[in-house]
């Protein structure tokens, strides 16, 4: 079920997760009509893989090339980091001008305006939310949907309308993401029961959530920006652990899911965005998320130590993930040059290139409204 977003969540009222399951409750729908986005199946070749693709630039001046790439439907949005975003006003400024871009007639809703805007000390924009996500687990349901819903609103005020938040990965001792302070807590039903409102409150104010890092980093002793991450867990506590604040988020109807770079081999030998195995068989059908998933920054070491722009993307499209993000522009016109070559040779289905398109064109309707 789609939920209409900028409304307050049924299920807030009603209570969360069950969490010994790893359940939520439906985030709900208050019965509005949907924003009715056009058909990816009439999308030509070009804009099937565009609309798989968001990217990032330097500085506070989108430049020319990344513009032209907009207007031509080469991608779904961009990606912002702290040097793109100064005082608020310019950033709002800047972000209006790229939705002002005349794109294509099938591809005019929104573009997904993306930002790491977890808390603590992943924040890319000043202000909400006021504390890391292990402060929030710690001071429970109520706090984080606060904390989400200040969340959406800084970030809505700027022209913002997706957050890469919040993190679900379960805490380990001695992973990376504890030692960040960016894990809500040590085991799965802590993480499900507060980090699930962060996103209730932020989809209530207007901004998609997207939980990562799927199947669950917290494990990790390497930092997959730095380098290549093997968790050696075995498959049973990955589903039964590791997994469950995910189910708990799709069940809750949570939009984005970020499938991380790590590499599962209990699960698959390859890295979980590149593996049918995890972004189709885990998160798909065991799982049952429908929303749109997206991979973690292809051009950071643990994506890139297995190939170029272009071999990256077909390997995730291949895989089943929707969305493609780089940081960098021009490795995405690499990788948009490759999907599109794949989809002409037969490489990567028309049918499949489709569905994740038609989930991308409704999020962006959803954004929009």
């Amino acid at each position: 079920m789609r939920i209409r977003r900028r409304r307050l969540i049924a299920a807030a009222a009603a209570g969360l997760i069950a969490a010994a399951a790893g359940i939520a409750v439906a985030l709900g729908d208050d019965g509005d009509a949907q924003p009715a986005a056009p058909s990816a199946a009439e999308l030509d070749v070009r804009e099937l893989a565009g609309e798989r693709l968001v990217a990032g630039f330097p500085g506070p001046s989108p430049p020319p090339a990344l513009r032209r790439m907009i207007g031509r439907g080469d991608l779904a949005g961009v990606v912002l980091f702290a040097g793109n975003l100064g005082e608020r006003g310019a950033a709002r400024r800047m972000i209006r001008s790229l939705q002002a871009i005349r794109r294509p007639p099938g591809l005019r809703e929104p573009l997904l305006v993306m930002v790491d805007q977890e808390g603590g000390e992943v924040k890319r924009l000043p202000g909400a939310p006021n504390a890391s996500a292990a402060q929030m687990g710690r001071r429970g349901a109520a706090f984080s949907r606060r904390q989400g819903r200040l969340t959406g609103a800084n970030l809505r005020g700027v022209g913002i309308d997706v957050d890469l938040a919040p993190v679900l990965d379960v805490g380990r001792r001695g992973g990376v993401i504890a030692s960040e302070q960016r894990s809500f807590g040590a085991n799965a039903a802590r993480v499900s029961s507060t980090a699930v409102p962060l996103a209730e409150g932020l989809q209530a104010a207007g901004v998609a959530a997207t939980a990562k890092h799927f199947p669950g980093l917290g494990a990790a002793t390497v930092n997959t920006d730095l380098g290549v991450a093997r968790i050696d867990l075995p498959a049973a506590t990955i589903r039964s652990v590791d997994e469950a604040p995910f189910r708990a988020f799709a069940a809750a109807g949570g939009e984005l899911v970020m499938i991380g770079s790590a590499i599962y081999p209990a699960l698959s030998p390859r890295p979980a965005a590149f593996s049918r195995a995890i972004a189709t068989g885990e998160l798909r059908d065991r799982i049952g998320f429908a929303g749109v998933s997206v991979t973690d920054e292809l051009g950071a070491a643990a994506a890139e130590a297995f190939g170029s722009p272009g071999k990256v993307a077909r390997a995730a499209a291949a895989a089943g993930t929707d969305l493609l993000m780089f940081r960098s522009y021009p490795a995405a016109a690499r990788a948009g040059a490759a999907l599109r070559g794949a989809l002409r040779s037969g490489a990567l289905a028309r049918a499949e290139a489709v569905e994740s398109a038609q989930r991308l064109l409704d999020l962006r309707a959803q954004v929009g409204s």
